[in-house]
């Protein structure tokens, strides 16, 4: 099976580019499954139920997100969605599951981790022990199991992924919005790329308007980052997995322009 995952959907210009961009994606690459990043879809920061209704009709099959989950205020009806994910290393007491198990051709399942990192990112617990519990838990259901690990470090999704090789179908990066050159198959069958980049508006700064960004740090003086609207594209990966197995037996990566 051809799984694309694609980073952080970036505001109005990113769930553009999926609704365009994702018919010719599923032709190009043949896509049985779809998994999207999307906690900057609100605005460029957090996610409504209205945008994860607009995701779904738009070929989305599960959404995974990040630290910015809780920005919006109807996001704690949102992760109740068993196709949306929020870091499983959060409070047990957060709303929602940090994991998931989707049902896929009837005779199939596939297992969603969702996990945020440690460093230079806000206090969580340990997410490589959250990340054995949860895995514990969905093989005794499924073999095919894709980690979205949202964190600032590379080296500590690189260590992520040495982690859990062997032990899932892929770990992608997410967060940076800057796509690595990176993506490999692991010696134990995982799929790994440190980042699968931004899909939104590329003439940016990490989706913003460039010139209140260089302002900021010119000056030090507040200002407001709207959303950029020029040069859509959409950033990822293509999987293939074994439905056996669960075995990544390769990981290319996307960047699509869109027009």
């Amino acid at each position: 099976m051809n799984i694309l995952f694609i980073g952080d959907i970036v505001g109005s210009p990113g769930r553009e580019a999926v609704k365009k961009g994702y018919p010719i994606l599923r032709k190009e690459y043949d896509i049985d499954f779809f998994v999207a990043n999307a906690e900057n879809a609100a605005g460029g920061s957090g996610i409504t139920k209205n945008i994860v209704e607009e995701l779904f009709n738009n070929g989305v099959n599960a959404i995974t997100t990040g630290d910015h989950i809780w920005n919006n205020k109807g996001s704690l009806d949102i992760v109740e969605d068993k196709a949306v994910v929020r870091p499983a290393n959060y409070p047990d007491s957060n709303p929602g599951k940090g994991s998931t198990l989707l049902k896929f051709n009837n005779n199939l399942s596939i297992g969603l981790i969702n996990l945020v990192g440690r460093t230079f990112m806000p206090a969580a617990e340990c997410p490589f022990l959250t990340a054995k519990r949860e895995i514990e838990k969905l093989k005794k259901k499924t073999n095919i199991i894709l980690v979205d690990f949202h964190a600032e470090a590379t080296s500590e999704k690189i260590a992520m992924g040495w982690y859990l090789d062997g032990q899932v179908s892929a770990v992608v990066g997410t967060h940076t919005h800057v796509q690595t050159a990176d993506e490999k198959i692991l010696p134990q069958g995982t799929a790994y790329i440190t980042d699968l980049g931004m899909t939104g508006p590329y003439k940016s700064v990490l989706g913003r308007d460039i010139v209140p960004v260089i302002h900021k740090f010119t000056t030090n003086m507040p200002m407001r980052f709207h959303v950029a609207k020029d040069d859509i594209q959409v950033w990822g990966v293509c999987i293939t997995i074994d439905e056996q197995t669960g075995k990544a037996t390769k990981i290319e990566r996307i960047k699509k322009a869109i027009s």
